[in-house]
């Protein structure tokens, strides 16, 4: 018991062999290779044709750019460490390399939580308040949007890290999921953390609930507004540029909530590792997709330069 209570800090960890749970691991490790290359292609190729094209040069694009860079991040933190970890066989990560997984999720899941009700938002002013558009979503009120979507979820995801990796971990190091996240983690620790998993409930909460209230009161103003107006024209219209937008939300805040605001008695280890893989990996991947297919204005400028080419 000494022994275990010394296990504060340092040491490895071993992580989930997410491909070899499965009865075709090769048919997995090809998908999640080929998740990875869709995520990476698309969202970089969002990021240049919004920065390269001068029609593209709003704030609704703007906050796109921003996404598909959190999307980025998201696939680049855990993807390529699965990949090495099952080419290699070596499940092992270090106490350091654990942190930097942690960090980077507990940053990237509420800063996207954040930017998507600021991207509803946008919306919200550009169809109910056209003629103050250009006013409340000014570039220096855009940039300040974002960067305090990064600096909320910064300073949330350090109060976390911080405690989380000062507890006192047990003899086994094996964490029952694919990548170093806090409530796989929190099976590990000898300690009652019953406390501290309401503080993270109460968290996820915070960056939950307001998020998808406001993005609901958003959408329920532009349809009110869409309806008064009584125009078939001006609704086909709405629900086409926000249909790309609606379909990301409800893909990423469906699984976020599933996995952190539900009871633990409602969903076991095996279901959370299938919720993490489908807004750590599917969500990033199919984002751009999203985008791509169902706005005419980024397949218009991705069509443009392949004629250009």
């Amino acid at each position: 018991m000494a022994w275990q209570n010394n296990q504060t800090s340092g040491g490895d960890f071993i992580l989930l062999d997410l491909f070899h749970d499965t009865q075709a691991p090769w048919v997995l490790f090809i998908f999640t290779v080929l998740a990875l290359f869709v995520a990476l292609v698309g969202n970089t190729t969002i990021i240049i044709l919004i920065w390269a094209d001068s029609h593209l040069h709003s704030p609704m694009y703007f906050l796109l750019s921003q996404l598909s860079f959190m999307d980025l991040l998201y696939i680049s933190t855990f993807v390529p460490q699965m990949i090495f970890a099952f080419l290699s066989g070596n499940h092992r990560i270090s106490f350091a390399g654990c942190a930097t997984q942690l960090f980077l999720f507990m940053t990237l899941i509420a800063s996207e939580c954040l930017l998507l009700a600021v991207m509803a938002y946008d919306r919200y002013v550009a169809i109910c308040h056209p003629l103050r558009y250009t006013i409340f979503m000014r570039p220096s009120v855009c940039v300040l949007l974002v960067v305090g979507s990064w600096l909320g979820a910064l300073f949330n995801a350090l109060i976390h890290v911080i405690y989380t990796l000062t507890l006192p971990y047990c003899t086994s190091r094996k964490i029952n999921h694919f990548f170093c996240e806090i409530p796989a983690m929190l099976k590990l620790v000898c300690e009652d953390t019953s406390q501290y998993e309401t503080g993270l409930f109460v968290s996820g909460i915070i960056f939950l609930l307001p998020p998808i209230s406001a993005i609901i009161a958003s959408y329920g103003r532009i349809l009110c507004t869409v309806l008064r107006i009584g125009s078939s024209m001006g609704l086909r219209k709405t629900l086409a540029t926000c249909s790309s937008h609606m379909s990301v939300v409800s893909l990423f805040y469906g699984a976020a909530m599933m996995k952190y605001l539900l009871p633990k008695s409602y969903h076991s280890s095996k279901q959370d590792v299938v919720v993490s893989v489908f807004y750590t990996i599917l969500t990033p991947a199919l984002n751009p997709l999203i985008y791509s297919l169902r706005n005419k204005d980024v397949a218009r400028a991705f069509k443009k330069v392949l004629k250009n080419q």
